[in-house]
């Protein structure tokens, strides 16, 4: 008679890292949604279309917008359903999205664009972006900010791989640029199928050799799982998502006015502050994985407070920073504390609500994403103004950075969940006391 349990050699973790490979594939073809200010240039300078500041941004804020309500649904539906099946339709709506863009041939077609880019694609791209955050932080609890870290990572880094890949075709469709989303669509095809294909959830009873979230770190594994209705009716998801909506906010401010600042605060050529915006890039990204590793060691609430630090102190200096050098080590400060607000709040979610439910919980905390993508460009933009009042702008969003630090400090877990510094609280405690 066989036995069907598992031996002392027995590994359940083996593989697992492969699943992250996997998430990567899916993430840098989502990711590269942040690669947009290549075509907005394109498509204002084009003869066919010659779009104006605002209707070249167009497809990209309602892309933003539709993140929310895709990664909504596919948070929901991927905690009934699983991973794959979420994953793989995510990614095919957002190539199809890509791929209708394409079809957009002059300026009497910008509604084809913002269909295809902004509504359809960005639904994909909510859809599929949720799933490989809460996928991974069920496989690792013993890693949980780096896991989310490196998830959101990929897609940070996805505008730092497509960019010059755009720019190459661009260059043989100047006329009409929005012929390179053909190509692009299909690439973002194959490599998110190829990477949704291999994810899965952990089996049942599944558990990392070795690891106790009693004694690892500041990690949290245990206590009550929130259901989506339990989290919204405890003060904690509000204070969350809030704190997400500030980080974006005062960062994205920066983001959006980056190559115009460097070029009139700091004297960077145009040729200078788009290779500046390229390598920034960079900092987006890494900073999901420093931020969120960093948070499992000195605390969730205490890495958010320091994000927002950062980015008041640098936001204050910015309009002051002529020294090319100078500007770039304090724009690079914003960008890598940006990216760890997505990297590091997943990760805060799990601790906060538990994993078992994290795809719609996290998923509906994306509003705060799409809030600030919308407040910080909207309020920078009226601020500066076209006298270019710098010094107005960024005083101002750094102040307001500065004074959001109060709010992860009063932030505190709920008491039905576990911690490492306060032990296990009150099990019988009311849903959203702290």
């Amino acid at each position: 008679m066989t036995s069907s349990t598992t031996t002392p050699t027995d590994n359940p973790t083996k593989g697992r890292w492969w699943l992250v490979a996997a998430a990567l594939l899916l993430q840098f073809s989502i990711g590269a949604v942040y690669a947009w200010s290549v075509f907005s240039k394109a498509l204002a300078d084009s003869e066919a279309f010659h779009l104006t500041k605002v209707e070249a941004s167009l497809p990209f804020t309602v892309t933003i917008g539709m993140i929310f309500i895709g990664s909504y649904l596919g948070g929901r539906i991927q905690d009934k359903q699983g991973p794959r099946i979420v994953a793989l339709a995510g990614g095919v709506i957002y190539a199809v999205g890509v791929v209708i863009a394409s079809f957009a041939a002059d300026r009497s077609q910008l509604w084809l664009l913002v269909l295809g880019y902004g509504v359809i694609s960005g639904f994909g791209l909510g859809f599929a972006y949720i799933v490989p955050i809460a996928m991974l932080q069920k496989w690792f609890p013993d890693k949980r900010g780096l896991i989310t870290g490196l998830a959101v990572g990929g897609f940070g880094f996805g505008a730092v791989l497509t960019s010059p890949i755009a720019q190459a075709l661009i260059k043989n469709n100047q006329d009409v640029p929005t012929k390179v989303f053909l190509p692009l669509g299909i690439g973002y095809l194959v490599l998110s199928l190829i990477g949704a294909s291999f994810f899965r959830n952990p089996p049942e009873g599944y558990h990392v050799p070795g690891y106790s979230p009693a004694t690892t770190g500041r990690t949290v594994d245990s206590g009550k799982d929130y259901t989506e209705k339990e989290a919204l009716r405890t003060p904690q998801w509000y204070m969350l998502t809030a704190i997400l909506t500030l980080n974006v906010t005062v960062g994205i401010a920066l983001i959006a006015e980056a190559a115009a600042t460097a070029t009139y605060v700091a004297g960077y050529t145009a040729a200078g502050a788009a290779g500046l915006v390229g390598a920034l890039a960079i900092f987006n990204g890494g900073g999901r994985i420093v931020w969120a590793a960093l948070s499992d060691r000195i605390g969730r609430m205490t890495a958010f407070a320091s994000m927002l630090a950062i980015q008041g102190v640098c936001l204050l200096l910015v309009p002051h920073t002529s020294n090319a050098v100078l500007f770039f080590i304090l724009a690079a400060l914003i960008y890598l504390c940006y990216g760890g607000g997505f990297g590091t709040m997943p990760a805060t979610a799990g601790d906060f609500f538990g994993v078992k439910y994290a795809g719609a919980i996290y998923g509906l905390m994306i509003l705060g994403w799409s809030l600030g993508g919308i407040f910080g460009p909207m309020i920078i933009s009226a601020l500066i103004g076209g006298d270019r009042h710098y010094t107005l702008g960024y005083t101002t969003m750094g102040i307001i950075a500065l004074a959001s630090i109060a709010l992860p400090l009063i932030t505190k877990m709920p008491r039905t969940r576990k911690t490492v510094d306060e032990g296990v609280l009150g099990e019988e405690s009311v849903v959203g006391e702290t």
